[in-house]
């Protein structure tokens, strides 16, 4: 997609986003020639990214100013920086939000710059990650930074005490052990699924085989494959194995016992190990389970980009180049609990030795990115967990929640 579709495009995102952009705080925007880098990364881990690139900044002498921005919050901030014209010179982008970013116009294509920063080159990065999920409309929009593979966690303490003795291994089984472990008393459940989580619904019909895009590139809930994912998703809820309240915290929630297995990211493993010492021993994870044909997992990682009108493109693919490093990303492990992209930091022996490491390993083999369709957040997977909690929370009847759901993504395209 050439610049002036880019433009045109970003009004008409910034109003599909259908967020307010007045009252919104600006950001000082791209930083002038030779001044401090404006990075934002995403969360909670700001201090922890400063940490990260100290050596940089002391080695290259140009100042980093990190700003943390919450998951949650990152639509407003989209919005009011392209509006305004203004953004940070780096920006970490979910892959969830890759197109809906692109297509916004705040991206800046990098294919020219690539022959004069090769540490960029996607060969250096895992198969599939330096390509299908770094690119839009066939340009080059972002680099890869964090690989992310869901896997399942649990209470292998809890598990056994109620006569489970390995974590289950199909949909099948942990829909029967989490209804065995709900039954512990009230207040007590078997798994937890985030009501925001809209990826997952997509991972249990991958792993019965099916997509949610048909061959020629539109989204298609309508197959049977969706719809046994369906059935997994709210007869867990049915069984009353899963909480209903929509502030659950999972972290928490898993430490405590109370929902003693769900499907989250590596970072969970080291807030786990980081709050709760005393559990060691007591918890592992393993690859997600199998649906009728395959276990395939979500690759939720994300990358690094650049504003599409910073002043500090050099500097700021020389920053990214840093980052892009094997050691940058294996401390980055240590620090933060985030999957390197790098080949070489992948295949690092003392990495590898990590337990916890080989399940990531052996799921990122088996994982998929979500398809990039225009703003997946707020339009295909905001209505596909619309459908799904109003028959899960709600009682709705289920089909006509899905003959809704199909008829809200008819003619939504990843072309």
């Amino acid at each position: 997609m050439k610049s002036y579709a880019r433009a045109a495009l970003a009004a008409a995102t910034v109003a599909a986003l259908g967020l307010t952009v007045s009252g919104c705080t600006s950001d000082a925007g791209a930083t002038a020639d030779n001044g401090p880098l404006t990075v934002w990364i995403m969360g909670d881990s700001g201090k922890n990214f400063e940490q990260l690139v100290a050596p940089w900044v002391e080695e290259s002498g140009t100042e980093v100013e990190v700003v943390a921005v919450p998951w949650d919050g990152i639509d407003e901030r989209l919005t009011t920086a392209v509006a305004s014209g203004s953004g940070p010179d780096v920006l970490q982008v979910g892959l969830s939000k890759l197109r809906t970013y692109a297509d916004a116009g705040a991206l800046l294509p990098l294919d020219e710059y690539l022959d004069d920063h090769p540490a960029l080159a996607a060969e250096n990065f895992a198969a599939g990650i330096g390509g299908e999920a770094s690119a839009v409309a066939g340009e080059i929009v972002s680099i890869p930074w964090v690989s992310d593979t869901r896997v399942l966690f649990t209470r292998t303490d809890i598990l056994a005490e109620n006569g489970i003795d390995t974590p289950p291994t199909t949909w099948e089984q942990l829909r029967a052990d989490a209804k065995t472990l709900a039954a512990r008393g009230e207040g007590q459940y078997g798994y937890y699924i985030p009501q925001w989580d809209s990826p997952l619904p997509v991972v249990m019909t991958w792993s019965n085989g099916g997509d949610i895009i048909d061959a020629d590139g539109n989204v298609d809930f309508d197959t049977p494959e969706f719809a046994e994912a369906v059935d997994l998703y709210t007869g867990l809820y049915a069984d009353g194995s899963v909480p209903t309240n929509g502030d659950f915290d999972q972290t928490q929630g898993f430490i405590s016992g109370v929902a003693p297995m769900l499907i989250s990211g590596p970072y969970l493993a080291k807030s786990i190990a980081d709050s709760a010492p005393e559990l060691d021993g007591k918890w592992q994870v393993t690859t997600v389970p199998e649906g009728s044909a395959s276990a395939t997992s979500l690759f939720a990682g994300s990358n690094l980009a650049v504003w599409h009108n910073t002043t500090q493109v050099d500097a700021s693919l020389e920053l990214i180049e840093y980052l892009s490093q094997p050691e940058t990303q294996l401390e980055w492990y240590s620090i933060n609990g985030e999957l390197p992209t790098a080949v070489d930091a992948l295949e690092n022996e003392e990495f590898l030795s990590d337990p916890l490491v080989a399940v990531y390993s052996e799921q990122l083999a088996d994982a998929r990115i979500l398809p990039l369709v225009p703003n997946w957040d707020g339009g295909v997977g905001a209505d596909l967990l619309t459908a799904l909690n109003s028959i899960a929370l709600n009682g709705e009847d289920r089909d006509t929640a899905l003959e809704t759901l199909y008829s809200k993504t008819e003619g939504v395209s990843i072309n």
